[in-house]
């Protein structure tokens, strides 16, 4: 089995965002804040975190800021709950929360939120549990979770609970690897992942993994390192990570890597890119590979980022 190029990848996350003219920096122009979480959670991971300009990037943050309290994908671009939780989980890797106005970010959040307990991603009104997730982790992260309906919140992401103990992103709609991070994640922040059918889900999310050792997201489906977080974060959770076979995925994660660039990819020999990268060293550090930072399976960022913030 081969090695973790850690040094490599932490310069190909380095040098990705100065090539501004790039066909991948344009194509991700609109959710930027992403990908800076992305990378910068990958470099914290690999404790390389330092490397970067700490108030360079802080204040691009905050220009991505609006009047409503929610941030946009990059500057000038619309707010929307998906973008918020990467402003909130970018500021707390820098111990900087408290730059912001919390209750008016608390206020942005907190609106979103309709009356059978959804969130709406933005004022346009889409409704996927991936918000309510986003939501919940957002207000965790800044000690504000009793501002909204908690209860209802529960009961809505239960009400997407399929037969096989997967979760959809709507009520009926199909269960996949990505949805069912984000129920069971909002449900451990929210102390109620006694909902859960432990052995059900642990069986479909188990069976996510094929010959190659890789998770895929859905039956029938090709392995993609990102899954290695999706699945491995929700197994985690409900205590049932032992049913997969650890080796043959921290090999399938490695095999993705370019070794001689850095940058890991979805599978085998196909391009890197930093939503992969962050996914695989992510996956790794779940995994327990030697020499990465802890990283919490249900807020997403190093063990240490989630203590200084809740144990403050």
């Amino acid at each position: 089995m081969g090695e973790l190029a850690a040094e490599k990848h932490a310069k190909y996350i380095l040098t990705v965002e100065k090539k501004k003219d790039s066909i991948e920096s344009v194509l991700m122009e609109h959710l930027r804040i992403n990908g800076a979480y992305w990378g910068l959670t990958t470099l914290d991971i690999l404790d390389k975190l330092a490397a970067v300009d700490q108030e360079t990037i802080i204040s691009w943050v905050m220009s991505c800021q609006h009047e409503s309290g929610g941030f946009g994908g990059n500057e000038g671009h619309d707010p929307h709950l998906l973008y918020t939780l990467s402003a909130i989980q970018i500021l707390a890797l820098f111990n900087k929360i408290d730059t912001l106005d919390i209750e008016k970010v608390t206020n942005y959040i907190t609106a979103l939120q309709n009356e059978d307990g959804s969130f709406s991603g933005d004022k346009w009104g889409e409704i996927d549990t991936r918000f309510s997730y986003v939501a919940i982790c957002s207000l965790a992260l800044l000690k504000q979770l009793d501002k909204i309906n908690v209860e209802k919140a529960v009961s809505y992401i239960l009400s997407c609970k399929n037969l096989d103990g997967g979760f959809g992103c709507t009520p009926g709609a199909e269960s996949h690897a990505g949805q069912i991070f984000c129920c069971v994640g909002a449900l451990a922040i929210t102390g109620s992942l006694h909902y859960v059918d432990k052995d059900l889900l642990g069986w479909w999310l188990c069976e996510r993994q094929v010959k190659s050792g890789g998770l895929n997201g859905r039956p029938e489906k090709l392995p993609d390192v990102c899954y290695s977080w999706w699945v491995l974060s929700s197994l985690i959770m409900i205590d049932r990570v032992h049913w997969i076979d650890k080796e043959k995925l921290v090999k399938f994660i490695l095999d993705c890597q370019d070794k001689e660039n850095g940058g890991i990819s979805d599978r085998p020999d196909d391009a890197v890119d930093v939503f992969h990268t962050y996914f695989g060293v992510a996956g790794l550090s779940l995994l327990e590979y030697p020499g990465l930072k802890v990283i919490d399976p249900a807020y997403a960022l190093p063990v240490d980022v989630i203590n200084r913030i809740l144990l403050h």
